[in-house]
C-alpha cells in the first residue's frame, strides 16, 4: 500500500499588522531561537541535510511553513559553517490572482527572491482525477518541483514538512494504509538524478510556526486549490485532533510517535519490506 503524505492546506489569519523585515527576521533568532531555529538548525546536522557548495532549491508554497523555512535558510546562509547557494521557487499551479498576488507580496516584503514558474496541474488534475484529485495533485506537484530544480541546477530539494506532518504520516499509514511507515528528512529522487529531497524542519512543531507567523502578522494563503476545495480528506485533520486528544491523557505522546520511527527493533518485528523485497521473521525462525 502507498505511504500518505500532507498537502498542508491551511488558511492562517494574522493577529495584527505586517511588522517589519528586521523585526521579523531578529524575532527567528531571538524570540523564537529556541522552538524554531535552533531545531532547524539540530535537523540540519542530525540528518547531514546540508553540505559544503550545495545548491538547494527551497519550494515556497505561499503557505506558513514554506516562507518561515525561507528565511531559515537564509539566516543559516549567513551565520552557517557550510558554504552553499539557494534559489527560491514558486510553482503556479493555477492559483486565483488573489492567492498568487499573495504569495508574491510575502515573498516581496521577506526579502525572497522567489521564482515564479506556471506549470497548470490544476487543469490537468481537474481532468484526469476529479474525485480523488489531493493525491495527485501532490505527486505532480512534486515532480514538477524536481525537474525545475534540476533544471536550475541544484543538487537538493527543500520541502516544509515539519514535526506534526511526520507524526500524522505515521499514523495515517497506520491507521488507513495498514503498514509503518514515515516521512524521512531526507531522500534520494528516483526519477531525477542527482537530486535529493531534504526536509528541514523535520524537527519544528507546528504550533511554534503558527505563533512565529501570527506575532508578525504574515498572512499566508492555503493550499490555493481551484479542484478541491470542497473534497479534500478530512483523514488528516482527524489525526491530528486524535493525537492532540491522546496529549491529555499520555504525555509527550507526540514526541513517542515520532521517535518510533528511530527506534525500530526489528527483532520484535513480524515482516517488514526492503528494496521492493518482502521479509518475514519466518525467514530467519528455524536459526534462531
Amino acid at each position: 500500500m502507498s505511504s500518505i503524505s500532507g498537502s498542508g492546506c491551511e488558511t492562517l489569519i494574522p493577529l495584527g499588522e505586517r511588522k517589519p523585515l528586521k523585526d521579523i527576521e531578529r524575532s527567528l533568532i531571538k524570540t523564537y531561537r529556541k522552538t524554531i531555529w535552533t531545531q532547524f538548525v539540530k535537523a540540519v546536522k542530525d540528518y547531514q541535510l546540508i553540505n559544503e557548495g550545495d545548491k538547494i532549491a527551497v519550494a515556497i508554497s505561499g503557505g506558513k511553513d514554506s516562507l518561515i523555512m525561507a528565511k531559515l535558510f537564509q539566516e543559516l546562509q549567513r551565520h552557517g559553517k557550510f558554504h552553499f547557494s539557494l534559489e527560491y521557487i514558486a510553482m503556479d499551479p493555477g492559483y486565483h490572482a488573489t492567492n498568487k498576488a499573495l504569495l508574491l507580496d510575502n515573498c516581496a516584503h521577506l526579502n525572497i527572491p522567489v521564482i515564479m514558474y506556471e506549470s497548470g496541474i490544476f487543469g490537468v488534475v481537474d481532468e484526469i482525477a476529479k474525485e480523488y484529485p489531493c493525491y495527485m495533485c501532490a505527486r505532480m506537484r512534486r515532480g514538477s518541483l524536481y525537474a525545475k530544480a534540476q533544471e536550475l541546477g541544484c543538487n537538493k530539494l527543500a520541502l516544509g514538512h515539519h514535526f506534526n506532518d511526520v507524526i500524522e504520516t505515521t499514523m495515517l499509514n497506520m491507521m488507513y494504509a495498514g503498514s509503518f511507515k514515515t516521512m524521512k528528512p531526507k531522500l534520494k529522487s528516483k526519477n531525477f538524478e542527482g537530486i535529493e529531497l531534504i526536509r528541514p524542519l523535520y524537527y519544528v512543531k507546528e504550533e511554534d510556526i503558527k505563533r512565529y507567523t501570527v506575532a508578525n502578522g504574515i498572512s499566508c494563503m492555503n493550499c490555493g486549490c481551484v479542484v478541491a476545495a470542497q473534497k479534500t480528506s478530512s483523514k488528516r485533520r482527524e489525526v491530528k485532533e486524535m493525537i492532540e486528544e491522546m496529549k491529555k491523557k499520555f504525555n509527550d505522546v507526540d514526541k513517542c510517535i515520532f521517535q518510533s520511527a528511530h527506534n525500530v527493533n526489528m527483532d520484535s518485528i513480524v515482516g517488514w519490506e526492503q528494496g521492493g523485497e518482502k521479509f518475514s521473521f519466518l525467514d530467519s525462525f528455524e536459526d534462531l
